[in-house]
């Protein structure tokens, strides 16, 4: 989408102030806050149509070329970024620009954008701010689910976590087949968007791209392979972060299996609501990085009757340390159609 600074001006007013809110022509109403983290907060919105074009689905809706992106009952998500520096300012322009690579069901689309400069105060230390608006998902994240669920102590059943899980792997196959193939970087249940349907499995959506980079790097020299690890620990969740990302070696070819790691990691965490490695922080002594550099998986005690030995099997598969015999995206979904028809219901 094209970005456009005009009408934007009384944004930040709004935003803090409830009213009405601009994204280049269209106008939003700000419903409330959704969440917040980091310089970025997440505003429920509803789009504000004028009578004569209520009946097309909204200003909004003649943009999209793909109509399921039209909100049936004109709500958005909006989320705010507060941009200290040129550097911030640069990792928003990137965000945008990879989302606007990807066009998939079960990859979150960017609907519109805009990037605004703001005059700093005292009370303020940022320069810019972003708007990025999304389609809006109320029923949350794979973790925020998976919190609500062990708190009832509830499960997914076998089926459902397969067809989560697919549905994650065919958006990543999206992403991993381009030219250049993108990895994902971030892949872990916070940045899973889950919708319960009636009388299906639920829909799952891989969101956030704010790390997503082309996927393949030479690592060739010690340099690099450091270079690449600080950019890891700043980009990559270090409970679902592949070993490669821990250690990198002085000549290393990286390639989008560091996204199947986590895929692996992710698999584990809808069975069991956390990284297989997430023990390690618990422990005296223990240390996340080494239980992951040494693939220390450690199985809990499941739902009655347990997940099949299968899906263990399947997810020690994705857990190779040595990213070179790692399966690749287009042998997972192999794998995991096989599952879904011995174990679906």
């Amino acid at each position: 989408m094209g970005c456009t600074f005009s009408g934007l001006g009384a944004l930040y007013d709004a935003v803090n102030g409830g009213g009405d809110v601009w994204i280049n022509e269209n106008r939003f109403k700000i419903v409330r806050q959704l969440g917040e983290g980091g310089f970025a907060y997440v505003f429920l919105v509803k789009e504000v149509v004028a009578d004569s074009s209520a009946s097309g689905g909204g200003g909004l809706a003649k943009k999209f070329k793909d109509p399921s992106h039209v909100s049936d009952d004109g709500t958005y998500a909006l989320k705010k970024v507060l941009i200290q520096n040129s550097e911030q300012l640069e990792l928003v322009k990137e965000e945008i620009r990879v989302s606007s690579l990807f066009s998939h069901p079960n990859l979150l689309p960017l609907l519109d954008h805009a990037i605004i400069a703001v005059k700093t105060t005292q009370e303020q230390s940022w320069n810019h701010e972003a708007y990025l608006l999304f389609p809006v998902h109320l029923d949350g994240t794979l973790l925020d689910n998976a919190k609500t669920m062990k708190a009832k102590k509830e499960f997914f059943s076998t089926s459902d976590v397969l067809q989560i899980f697919r549905q994650l792997c065919a958006g990543l196959k999206h992403m991993h087949t381009l030219d250049p193939p993108y990895a994902h970087n971030d892949i872990k249940p916070g940045n899973v968007l889950i919708t319960h349907r009636k009388g299906q499995s639920p829909l799952a959506i891989l969101m956030d791209f704010g790390s997503a980079r082309p996927a393949r790097r030479q690592i060739r020299s010690r340099t690099e392979a450091l270079q690449l690890q600080e950019w890891a620990s700043e980009h990559c969740s270090a409970p679902f972060r592949a070993p490669e990302l821990w250690d990198c070696p002085s000549q290393a070819d990286i390639d989008e299996r560091t996204d199947v790691w986590s895929l692996g990691c992710t698999l584990y965490a809808i069975l069991y609501g956390m990284s297989p490695f997430e023990y390690a922080l618990g422990e005296s002594g223990g240390s996340l990085q080494l239980a992951i550099v040494n693939v220390q998986i450690k199985w809990p005690a499941g739902p009655n009757p347990p997940y099949p030995d299968a899906l263990h099997q399947f997810i020690t598969w994705m857990l190779q340390p040595q990213a070179a015999v790692r399966p690749r995206i287009d042998d997972i979904l192999i794998h995991v159609d096989k599952l879904i028809s011995k174990f679906s219901n």
